[in-house]
């Protein structure tokens, strides 16, 4: 049975990231029945949503999620909206603390595209959160402890009884991924 990936990139960020291009490559290679979909997500949290939704709805196949930073928030929110696994890397958790920092003007990294964010923002993005997981069993999280945006201590107890991998040391970019791939195509059984 064919099964797709829904990759969330990270805040600011963009599907030309050096993990996006890596995990493409490891789907390509080492499975046959995978399929993996690395949208380039609008700056616009609401935006960002109803292109998720679309995505979801087009899709003809089995999902399954992955997310880094705050497509990992995406990711949370849908794999538990959806009953269905979810990989996440070093993701954002609720309540968004000191996301706040961005208001304002800003600028997405890989792309240039400059966006404003307002409070009404923020709030539309701190509603998806979820307060407790209802299958923490769904999802295994990856985290490097030091991830210097996000405490991974905050991250492990936010997702207690979640599947946790944590590697000491790192980043927030995550810099063990490629020492992950098999751990990652057993947990969201990939063919």
């Amino acid at each position: 049975m064919t099964k797709t990936i829904l990759y969330f990139h990270g805040f600011k960020s963009s599907s030309d990231s050096t993990k996006a291009h890596n995990l493409k490559k490891f789907i390509k290679h080492n499975t046959k029945n995978t399929l993996i979909s690395i949208p380039d997500l609008s700056d616009s949290f609401e935006d960002a949503i109803e292109e998720i939704n679309k995505l979801i709805e087009d899709c003809e196949t089995d999902i399954v999620f992955m997310g880094s930073s705050l497509g990992g928030y995406y990711a949370t929110y849908f794999s538990q909206l959806l009953n269905v696994r979810a990989v996440l890397i070093n993701p954002a958790i609720p309540p968004l603390k000191g996301f706040d920092i961005h208001l304002g003007k800003n600028e997405n990294y890989a792309t240039g595209h400059k966006f404003i964010i307002e409070k009404s923002n923020i709030a539309f993005l701190r509603s998806l959160k979820v307060k407790k997981l209802s299958n923490p069993e769904n999802i295994m999280v990856l985290v490097e402890s030091g991830d210097e945006i996000l405490p991974f201590e905050k991250t492990v107890s936010y997702f207690n009884g979640a599947h946790l991998d944590i590697t000491y040391g790192g980043d927030h970019s995550y810099q063990s991924l490629t020492n992950k791939y098999i751990k990652i195509k057993e947990f969201l059984n990939l063919s």
